[in-house]
């Protein structure tokens, strides 16, 4: 639990269950089979201690129906996107939206970490490139509102739409085709460092020993696999995703990526 005063005028009590485990672990021994799959099950032994499976399961890895070749992952190391750098990242980073888009017209998502770090890098580019079409999510955008900002992504539009990665537009959406060809993703996805998440992190290192890892680093690197899944819809479409950080190139952060994808760096 996790209590928030108010002012002096009360409190607000949130009660979130952070760890599923315990309460999935005695159902899933309580059934003769039980099947989980998605696209984001990895690193496989995250998901066997935060959703409780039994020692004997059996893990199984599909291999991806897209190829390599369909899609070039473009790794810009040059470019920190940590928030005490973000102001200095803008420049490079609006350089490499406008010069992927003049290589190759056509319809990208570029995603950020923060509404704000959003739209600093849309007025840079607006300012720079007028000519460039783009379009952005916006706070407590409402579903017919979504809806307007995804029929913007046509087979013979044009632009870049900017999003807030793990939002409404990093997963579940289905663009195929030259709908959309490409997307930046200027961010690892890493969870805000708050009261919450460190306390987390704190029980998570107690049960894991990997409490950074469980609290940050693998939730992150999820939202960033999603939305990089939302380039490539089916196996006759090709496209292009940026890594814009050079965390990204981290033993242990490509790792985390999918094994079908080859990242090539994109900084010289």
């Amino acid at each position: 639990p996790a209590r928030r005063q108010n002012a002096g005028r009360g409190s607000l009590l949130c009660i979130r269950n952070v760890l599923p485990a315990p309460f999935l672990e005695p159902r899933l021994r309580q059934a003769r089979t039980a099947v989980l799959f998605s696209a984001t099950l990895s690193p496989r032994q995250f998901y066997a201690d935060t959703l409780g499976l039994p020692v004997n399961n059996v893990w199984l890895e599909a291999q991806s129906p897209f190829r390599a070749e369909q899609l070039q992952v473009r790794l810009a190391q040059n470019i920190s996107t940590r928030y005490e750098h973000r102001a200095a990242s803008l420049q490079a980073v609006v350089e490499l939206l406008a010069r992927q888009y003049l290589e190759r017209p056509g319809n990208y998502l570029a995603f950020f970490s923060s509404f704000d770090y959003l739209q600093q890098v849309s007025a840079m580019l607006a300012a720079q490139h007028p000519d460039l079409p783009f379009w952005e999510q916006t706070r407590g955008m409402g579903e017919a509102e979504r809806a307007v900002f995804l029929e913007r992504f046509t087979c013979d539009s044009r632009g870049i739409g900017f999003a807030v990665l793990g939002g409404a537009f990093g997963e579940g959406i289905d663009l195929p085709g030259e709908r959309l060809i490409g997307a930046f993703i200027a961010t690892l996805g890493l969870p805000q460092m708050n009261p919450v998440n460190e306390q987390l992190k704190i029980r998570m290192d107690a049960l894991f020993g990997k409490g950074y890892d469980y609290t940050y680093l693998y939730p992150g690197l999820q939202k960033v696999v999603q939305a990089a899944g939302r380039v490539i819809r089916t196996t006759e479409d090709q496209g292009v995703v940026h890594l814009i950080d050079d965390r990204f190139a981290r033993p242990q952060v490509r790792r985390l990526l999918p094994g079908w994808w080859q990242v090539t760096d994109s900084s010289d």
